[in-house]
């Protein structure tokens, strides 16, 4: 398996001595889709953040598609991010005054892409998350399960290698959560690297891999194929 992200023995100490994420090592393959889950406190937000280069191990080593994360200087790291990761939150993050499209667009603003490319990158984006006949609309005029596509949309503009999804149905009704994690599935089988970040059990079951924490450690780390980390050697 090709790591697309490594953690290997990592550690994260926030002010105040608190260890949100304790001795982790942890290896996601690319192209695996995976659930990290865990009640409120158990270090799943930290890992988000670890994950997806928004925050440096206190100890330990992070690499994210072959960077190590703590040798990349600030600019790297950004370009790291901006090319290589999505990412889509429990709260959408549109702007209420834009359309669809130019929020999505609006993904690459500091790429270096210009505006007219970019429009057509959303364009196809919104399309290949089904909603290409809502193009024009703003974010008050669509359903939540609607938004959540678009900020999926936006994530995937880029072709990121590796999208992390953070409660992505936490605002969602029950057919629109299983409409945003049927596009997820789909995401994936089209060679996106995936991990949702959740507390829903339910969610974790249906993935092929699901890794558990409690108290900033993983407890758990199985699959289809994959014995679970307590019983591996």
């Amino acid at each position: 398996m090709t790591p697309m992200v490594r953690l290997e023995r990592v550690t994260k100490v926030y002010p105040g001595d608190v260890t949100a994420v304790d001795e982790v090592s942890l290896t996601v393959g690319r192209g695996e889709l995976l659930a990290v889950v865990g009640p409120s406190g158990s270090g799943k937000s930290t890992m988000l953040h670890l994950l997806g280069a928004l925050d440096r191990p206190t100890r330990g080593r992070v690499e994210i598609d072959g960077h190590d994360v703590r040798r990349l200087p600030d600019r790297q790291l950004s370009a790291l991010r901006a090319r290589r990761i999505g990412f889509v939150f429990q709260q959408f993050h549109l702007a209420p005054g834009l359309s669809a499209v130019d929020n999505v667009s609006d993904g690459l603003l500091y790429a270096g892409v210009g505006t007219a490319r970019r429009r057509r990158m959303a364009e196809a984006a919104l399309h290949r998350v089904g909603l290409g006949h809502r193009l024009g609309h703003r974010p008050q005029q669509m359903s939540g399960g609607e938004r959540q596509r678009v900020a999926i949309a936006r994530a995937v503009m880029g072709d990121p290698a590796l999208l992390l999804a953070d409660e992505p149905t936490g605002n969602l009704d029950t057919a629109s959560g299983e409409a945003v994690l049927a596009l997820l599935t789909e995401l994936h089988r089209s060679g996106t690297t995936i991990v949702v970040i959740t507390h829903d059990q339910d969610i974790a079951r249906s993935m092929p891999r699901q890794v558990r924490m409690r108290d900033g450690r993983i407890v758990l780390d199985g699959g289809p194929g994959r014995a679970p980390a307590e019983a591996r050697t």
